[in-house]
């Protein structure tokens, strides 16, 4: 079978979201660097001056500057809901939403699974988890995730890509959602398992060098163009580490940015031992990043170590930042749901607990273990407050959450 075939400029703002895209979504394409013409052979007869990412699908059709939504579309993978109603609307496709998807619609639910970026998540971008029970040689997150949505698929689970919802409201026991693509969705009960985005490091030019240097994520689908480059992560949790192990067997030297003096308060100690072995991985203890310059592209960054009270400039075009993030529930902010300071979801005990439970919860039992303060509405995984930020926590959340929701529906 004919692979697809992606042509562009390695450094392109407009290259990178096309490659991660691709990646996480575990479609095998061939690469061609526009900038050498040898390789551009097939599509330079094409009006593309600017030379803008061109994809060649397996069909014949060559689209110019695509879209993921236009990539998407002619993978077959964009579609609308089938029905006016569900059982479950499930909404974020990383660990938790993949699998409360699997339990759920092989238990017999009528269940949709509504994500606005690529299945996986932010699991999804890992180049190697190694601690996910049943793979002792360690899955990709794309993989991973990749087999999930088959799963998913072969119970019937309707799969909506590259869906964003602009308004949530809940009435008559069931949740309404519209989409900004114009569809409305209405279901009895929901997941929230919507993750959590990278934090930004909100530096001058930070914006201007997204995705020409500048990458959120372990980024994965970037390692075949860093050889022999010095690169440098921010970050010392496990994406981070996984990151730094992945891109040593193609980076000249990777440089692992952390503020605190040691990695044994944030990394799995396997990692801390590996990265340890790597002879061209390097911890700068005690530094941040507090700049960064180029011209088209970013070129170099500045350190500071405030144990030394120094800074300097370092030579880089590939800055990748993994330092947590933020919950993606700001969709909540205009409805009954309760959140964190941090936009957390409260669950459970935690809804519980809160000064205005007497007044948000109007039911005489309890809220279930992973229920918000909307009767029928679960999160699950990363987004949920107090939760265990590991793939493993994830998946067993989202089957627990399918319980809870078999509970909330039999009481209709």
């Amino acid at each position: 079978m004919d692979k697809l075939k992606l042509y562009g400029v390695p450094d392109s703002q407009e290259i990178y979201p096309i490659r991660d895209f691709l990646k996480r979504s575990v479609v095998d394409f061939d690469w061609f660097d526009l900038s050498h013409d040898e390789q551009g052979q097939g599509i330079t007869s094409f009006d593309n001056p600017q030379k803008h990412p061109v994809i060649a699908f397996p069909d014949g059709k060559i689209i110019i500057n695509p879209s993921l939504k236009e990539i998407a579309c002619n993978l077959g993978w964009i579609t609308e809901p089938k029905y006016d109603e569900y059982d479950l609307s499930i909404y974020g496709a990383g660990p938790a939403g993949l699998s409360a998807a699997v339990y759920a619609a092989s238990e017999g639910l009528k269940t949709i699974l509504i994500e606005r970026e690529a299945v996986g998540g932010q699991a999804g971008t890992s180049s190697l988890i190694e601690n996910y029970l049943g793979f002792p040689e360690g899955i990709s997150g794309a993989n991973l995730a990749e087999r999930a949505r088959q799963q998913a698929l072969k119970f019937g689970v309707e799969i909506l890509l590259l869906k964003e919802g602009i308004k949530g409201t809940f009435y008559d026991n069931k949740i309404h959602v519209d989409f900004a693509s114009g569809e409305k969705l209405v279901a009895k009960a929901n997941i929230c398992a919507t993750g959590v985005e990278y934090a930004r490091l909100n530096l001058p030019d930070e914006e201007r060098f997204f995705h020409k240097g500048v990458y959120y994520g372990a980024g994965a689908s970037e390692a075949f163009f860093c050889q022999d480059k010095d690169l440098y992560i921010i970050g010392g949790g496990n994406s981070a580490g996984q990151a730094a192990t992945y891109f040593s067997g193609f980076a000249k030297r990777v440089f692992m940015v952390i503020r605190k003096g040691n990695l044994a308060e944030t990394l799995s100690e396997y990692l801390i031992q590996r990265i340890a072995s790597i002879k061209n991985i390097f911890v700068l203890y005690h530094s941040q990043v507090t700049a960064l310059e180029g011209e088209d592209y970013l070129q170099r960054i500045k350190i500071a170590n405030s144990e030394q009270e120094t800074e300097s400039w370092h030579e880089t075009s590939k800055l990748f930042i993994c330092i947590g993030g933020k919950p993606n529930t700001e969709w909540a902010s205009e409805t009954a749901i309760c959140r964190d300071r941090n936009g957390y979801l409260y669950t459970g005990n935690d809804v519980m607990a809160l000064d205005q439970y007497k007044t948000c919860w109007e039911l005489e039992r309890p809220p279930f273990h992973l229920e918000t303060s909307v009767p029928g509405s679960f999160a699950a995984g990363d987004v949920r407050f107090n939760s265990v930020k590991r793939v493993a926590s994830a998946v067993g959340e989202g089957a627990m959450a399918v319980t809870q929701v078999h509970q909330y529906l039999s009481k209709l």
